[in-house]
């Protein structure tokens, strides 16, 4: 998704096990996306992961304030990004 508009009608279209949302997304950012997502009874069990370049305390807590399961600092590597998404979709499954 090129904004955070476009990714809520994508991931209400698709209904994805997991969810990533970069939180410096143009018109909605990533935490605004992602506290919509979780105030939505059919897409709030879906796990998000915040991507962000700052690795601050007080983004990592915001964040979690707005219902994100995970926090990535970019860059990652690409070992982090599959264990994250391994962790999240076993969960979104069982």
């Amino acid at each position: 998704a090129t904004d955070g508009f476009e990714s809520l009608s994508k991931v209400i279209e698709s209904k994805p096990n997991i969810i990533f949302v970069d939180v410096m997304m143009p018109r909605l950012d990533g935490y605004q996306t992602c506290a919509l997502l979780k105030n939505n009874q059919t897409l709030k069990k879906i796990p998000i992961v915040m991507l962000s370049g700052k690795d601050g305390v007080f983004e990592r807590a915001r964040g979690r304030m707005v219902g994100a399961e995970h926090y990535m600092t970019k860059p990652f590597t690409k070992e982090e990004l599959l264990s994250a998404t391994q962790a999240y979709v076993r969960r979104s499954l069982d």
